[in-house]
Order: C-alpha cells, then sequence, then structure tokens
C-alpha cells in the first residue's frame, strides 16, 4: 500500500501536538506500506530531501496563511497525489485534502483533531483576521469533510461535534485516540531553571479556550487564603495573561523547552491541571499520567473521556469550584502513582499503532 500524509505540521512547528500525531501516525502507518511525505518549505529545509515538495519557497512559519494554503492543496497537491499512485493520503491537520478527487480510486482521509475553529473564538490580531480565517475554515474544512472517504478524530467529543456540524458525513467518523509515542525517563537535572522544588503545572495558554486568565485568578485567591498552595508554572507565554497577572508572585512561564525537560516538568509537578472549556483530546493530560503524576481536570469535552475517574473534576466556568479544589489538594497532595502510567498505556504506540490498522483495514474494505 502506497500511503500519503500531509507533513506540513512537522515542517511548520515540530514540537507542536499536532507534530508529534503526525510523526506517531509516520510511524504506525510505516507497518502497513510505503509511506510518503507532502509539505512545502524553504528552498534549503531539510525536508526537501524526504518529501514531495513544490517547487516555489513557502515559509515554514507561514504554511498556515491562506496563500500558502492554496498554492499548496489548489495548485501542488491534486497533480502530486496523482503522480505517486497512492492508495491513500491523509490530511493531518484539520483540513488540507486537495481540491478535487483525483486520481478516483485514491481514498481520502481527513485527521480532524477539534473544530474549534468553527465553534469557539480563536487567538487572533483582530476581529477582521478572526472573521477572516473563521470563514477560510469553515470552506477549508467542509471541503476537506465532504471529499473524505474517512474521517478519524480523536475523541468521542469530537466525533459528536463534526456529526453535529456535517450530519451528512456522520457514517464515515471513527475515533483514532492520540497516541504518546513513549515514555521518556525524566532526570530533575533536565528541569528548566528556575523551576521550584514544588509547583503545579499548566500546557498552554495562547487560546482562549485554554481558559488561563480565569484559572490564574482562581490561583491567586487560593494563594491568598492558604500559603501552602504551590508557584504556578506555565508553558507558554505571559504575555497571553492579562497585564494584571503577568506579574503575580509565584507565577512563572517557559517557553521554548525541549521534549526532556517538558517531561521532566510532567515527572516533578504536584499536579497538572487542565482547565480548558474544552478540548478534543488533551494530550497534555496523557504525557503527565505516563510519568505518574497527579492531573485535575475540567469537566466537560474530551477531558472526560481521557482521564481515570478518580482523578479531581472542577467545572471550568466556576472560579470559586477551582479555587475549593485548589486548597483541597494543597491541603492534601497526591502524590506520584504507577496505576496511571498503567491508564497512559492505553494511549501508547502499540495500542495505537493497532487501532490505526483497523481503521486502514475499515478503509480498504470500503473500497
Amino acid at each position: 500500500m502506497r500511503i500519503g500524509i500531509d507533513y506540513r505540521p512537522v515542517t511548520a512547528a515540530p514540537y507542536s501536538g499536532i507534530a508529534r500525531q503526525v510523526l506517531a501516525l509516520e510511524k504506525a502507518l510505516q507497518a502497513a506500506g510505503e509511506v510518503q511525505r507532502f509539505t512545502a518549505a524553504p528552498l534549503e529545509h531539510v525536508h526537501r530531501q524526504i518529501a514531495h515538495c513544490p517547487a516555489s519557497a513557502s515559509p515554514a512559519h507561514g504554511l498556515h496563511r491562506p496563500r500558502e494554503r492554496i498554492k499548496f492543496e489548489f495548485g501542488f497537491l491534486p497533480q502530486a497525489i496523482k503522480a505517486s499512485q497512492l492508495d491513500v493520503y491523509i490530511a493531518t491537520a484539520n483540513t488540507g485534502l486537495p481540491v478535487w478527487k483525483t486520481p478516483p480510486d485514491t481514498r481520502y482521509v481527513l485527521l480532524l483533531h477539534d473544530v474549534f475553529q468553527l465553534t469557539m473564538d480563536n487567538h487572533h490580531g483582530s476581529r477582521l483576521k478572526a472573521l477572516v480565517y473563521r470563514q477560510i475554515d469553515r470552506f477549508g474544512i467542509g471541503r476537506s469533510v465532504a471529499l473524505a472517504d474517512a474521517i478519524w478524530t480523536p475523541s468521542c467529543f469530537t466525533a459528536k461535534e463534526v456529526a453535529r456540524l456535517f450530519p451528512a458525513a456522520a457514517a464515515k467518523i471513527a475515533v483514532l485516540p492520540n497516541a504518546v509515542p513513549s515514555v521518556l525517563h525524566a532526570e530533575p537535572l533536565c528541569l528548566p531553571g528556575g523551576i521550584p522544588a514544588q509547583y503545579w503545572l499548566v500546557v498552554g495558554t495562547r487560546e482562549p479556550r485554554k481558559n488561563i486568565p480565569r484559572f490564574v485568578a482562581a490561583w491567586q485567591a487560593a494563594r491568598q487564603q492558604q500559603s501552602n498552595v504551590p508557584p504556578l508554572v506555565l508553558v507558554g507565554s505571559l504575555s497571553d495573561l492579562p497585564l494584571s497577572q503577568q506579574n503575580l508572585d509565584g507565577l512563572m512561564a517557559v517557553s521554548g523547552i525541549s521534549d526532556a525537560q517538558l517531561t521532566a516538568l510532567y515527572k516533578y509537578t504536584a499536579c497538572l491541571w487542565q482547565p480548558s472549556l474544552a478540548e478534543g483530546f488533551g494530550l497534555p493530560v496523557i504525557e503527565a499520567l505516563a510519568q505518574g503524576a497527579p492531573v485535575a481536570v475540567a469537566e466537560g469535552s474530551a477531558l472526560n473521556e481521557i482521564t481515570p475517574p478518580d482523578s479531581p473534576r472542577f467545572s471550568p466556568h466556576d472560579g470559586q469550584a477551582m479555587q475549593r479544589l485548589m486548597l483541597n489538594l494543597a491541603q492534601s497532595p497526591q502524590g506520584n502513582d504507577h496505576s496511571r502510567q498503567a491508564w497512559a498505556e492505553c494511549f501508547a504506540m502499540p495500542a495505537y499503532a493497532e487501532r490505526v490498522e483497523h481503521l486502514l483495514a475499515a478503509l480498504q474494505g470500503g473500497a
């Protein structure tokens, strides 16, 4: 079987959650056949040596821009797929299938991580830009959903949202939970500089749906009531917070960290908090559980599915409830637990690869 995958997420942001899923998918697919990569890149980029690329250069950090997407998906991709004689082509970043189906016997898969571009406010520089991107995303996702022979989502929550927005595509939707490829051994020396001896951790600050300002406000109030509420480490940027929260005592942010540093942050945190208003999966939760770390998550969305039943939960809309839980956990820390690692194994590569194999067989059976 000849399988093509959209490699642009790896080119554009190799350490992002979506890029890590593309790499996991690539590894799983290699057991099923020959995998070919398709991306756009600068002229000197290393991916030009391993992937099909347009002859013209594209900026690695601008592949999401409308002009670059049109050049790739409309101008390059249809003929590139046809010339490669693919059996299957997989778009890996919510959209990205070619404008028309060519050749007709190539099967198309859409990896649809979430539909928050269509249902929630996202981070953009202006209201006009947000409106323009909302319309572009609506067109791109809708076109790819209609063209796809199969749609793979990482959770039942996302599957239901896709079916709600695109009822005609409901029969094509299947669940492929995200992969946590490996559990790295974490050393204290790998922690980024300045991390306190005890800390709570939040990963991701940029998107409004991450709910960080409300969470930080609850943490600040809890810390004022009880001195043993730990300092808070954000993996992200303080600039994503209101000015009034950017210089709070006990609050720090780290960014541009390596996989080893992130793994160490998971390993040694007293608790990972995921206060999101909505998540299509929640990869940091599984990555923290894989290190045996305690997690506390917001109720609703995919976080209900991926978190052990005994993990603390709270309403993402209720700052008082967050405070109460923070005070309780500060008084009674949960500690590291190997049972959490066993839970995370359900999302490790062997289970993921088996699910990919099953979905590929279903796709071929429906050809």
